[in-house]
């Protein structure tokens, strides 16, 4: 990964969604580069949450409290800050959540996106945006082919509708507003950005599979699983995110040149089943990991979905360094760490040194 650690120093960031699982990773990453970070927010999703375990505010600038979908209290919070590059992350990124409270689901990710690219365009500070969304924006045909960036959006349900619907209206300010054509005049690069299914130590969000996993072994329960069949491209937490921190370097440098969309997902050797996935990490825990298949009927899910990545090895020098196995057990030793009571920030940033010490150089 050509990212470059010195670029961070002393820069003014702002990343919405700062309180979630793969935002409080972000925050304190650039944190330890030396950024000035700021969080825009509510407050943390769940109970316990890795923004407190991991003690993220210590290493923030500012963290703001209030709901992406106030258009008035964004940009405020964009003008007062003036920062020069913004990682757009606050979503419900939840698809079970998502069938519950559509409503709120679809003016969070459009709307709430809106509000960020409008503040952005009213701020002569900024100079990269990088809007956070899904692979599940594709229209899924349940191919084996990995998607790429230029296949149509699409979205069975809610929540993936709402992440294509998110790349329409981005791509729609960048044409109307931050056209590449004009960057000379406006010198401002918004890019898109599509992972895979993400996974790492201190995510307690519900109905996602790692976090009901450990509670299920830290209850000593047996996990009720609903589709384990399901084929999804599972990466480590620091993976795409060290992809969209290149990429905001890359949009400083010439946006013009980068503004788009992008692609950051595993190897495909690690997109595996579901299944799989369970008893590969039950050798990582003590006592493994009992599970049943539920019978119950299944809300509409995708079965198989991969990311096609060419273009980010091609043009950003970018690759996945972790493969599953790894993952796993980074997982493994940031829960053990946290159960034995151990300082999960200085867990969580040694996690992140050492991610990063493979990163540098090639």
């Amino acid at each position: 990964m050509a990212m470059n650690s010195n670029f961070w120093q002393g820069k003014r960031v702002l990343i919405t969604g700062h309180t979630g699982f793969k935002g409080s990773w972000l925050s304190l990453w650039l944190s330890q580069l030396g950024a000035h970070v700021s969080g825009y927010s509510l407050a943390p999703p769940t109970s316990p949450s890795n923004f407190v375990t991991s003690r993220v505010a210590e290493k923030l600038h500012t963290s703001i409290e209030a709901d992406i979908r106030d258009l008035n209290a964004i940009t405020n919070c964009i003008a007062k800050l003036q920062p020069e590059i913004v990682f757009h992350m606050a979503a419900q990124p939840l698809v079970r959540e998502s069938y519950q409270n559509p409503v709120e689901t679809f003016q969070t990710n459009i709307i709430g996106t809106v509000n960020v690219l409008e503040a952005v365009r009213l701020t002569p500070s900024a100079k990269a945006v990088v809007v956070i969304t899904s692979d599940k924006c594709y229209e899924n045909r349940e191919w084996v082919w990995g998607y790429r960036e230029d296949e149509p959006m699409g979205g069975h349900d809610p929540y993936s509708s709402s992440k294509g619907c998110t790349e329409l209206v981005t791509a729609s300010y960048r044409s109307s507003y931050f056209a590449p054509s004009d960057y000379s005049k406006h010198g401002v690069g918004v890019a898109t950005v599509r992972a895979g299914n993400v996974i790492g130590g201190g995510d307690w969000s519900t109905d996602r599979l790692i976090p009901d996993l450990l509670k299920a072994h830290e209850q000593k329960a047996e996990l009720l699983i609903r589709n384990p069949m399901a084929i999804r491209p599972w990466q480590f937490v620091l993976e795409p995110l060290g992809g969209y921190m290149t990429l905001a370097e890359r949009l400083c440098e010439n946006g013009a040149q980068y503004a788009e969309a992008w692609n950051f997902g595993p190897s495909e050797s690690d997109a595996i089943p579901v299944e799989a996935l369970i008893q590969r990490l039950s050798t990582y825990l003590d006592g493994g990991i009992r599970y049943h298949v539920s019978s119950d009927p299944v809300l509409h899910e995708a079965m198989l979905l991969k990311l096609d990545c060419s273009k980010a090895s091609a043009r950003l020098a970018w690759r996945p360094r972790t493969s599953i196995n790894d993952t796993l057990q980074l997982i493994a030793d940031w829960q053990n760490s946290l159960l034995s009571g151990q300082n999960m920030q200085a867990v969580s940033l040694a996690q992140i040194d050492a991610f990063q010490s493979l990163t540098q150089g090639t």
